[in-house]
């Protein structure tokens, strides 16, 4: 095992690679556990349900056509769900990547008077997740 820098880290939404501004990205998979407990247990039990997760991304403010609020402000506008890539690792054959579905929950910017502006988005993943590496 190799340890990996966060610097190659690519996130694409809708097509957009918005990777040259952002510099976090929590990537959050999850899957739901459905109570069986019946009488008599002294514990509780449970089985595996379905899978959900939220993606948190964020970054330093960049005012072009390219940049964060002019990519994701109108995904979140629209309300549908569009494609998200996560590719931890950077690009490259072989190297890990994680992409599905999202729908833009929030898009928020700060601007601190001695700071950057900032923003940072939440993402709900529907349906499917692949996690197949690339290719």
């Amino acid at each position: 095992m190799s340890f990996k820098h966060g610097k190659d880290t690519v996130v694409k939404i809708n097509g957009s690679d918005i990777s040259p501004y952002t510099n976090s990205t929590a990537f959050s998979d999850e899957t739901d556990t459905n109570d069986v407990t019946c009488y008599g247990a002294e514990r509780k039990n449970y089985i595996g349900g379905l899978g959900d997760g939220t993606i948190t991304i964020g970054g330093v403010y960049d005012d072009s056509a390219a940049g964060p609020r002019a990519v994701i402000k109108p995904l979140k506008a629209a309300k549908v769900a569009v494609p998200f890539i996560f590719q931890p690792e950077g690009t490259g054959s072989g190297l890990a990547q994680s992409s599905v579905n999202v729908i833009v929950k929030s898009f928020n910017e700060s601007a601190p008077v001695a700071e950057q502006i900032a923003w940072t988005s939440e993402l709900q993943m529907t349906g499917d997740l692949n996690e197949a590496d690339q290719a």
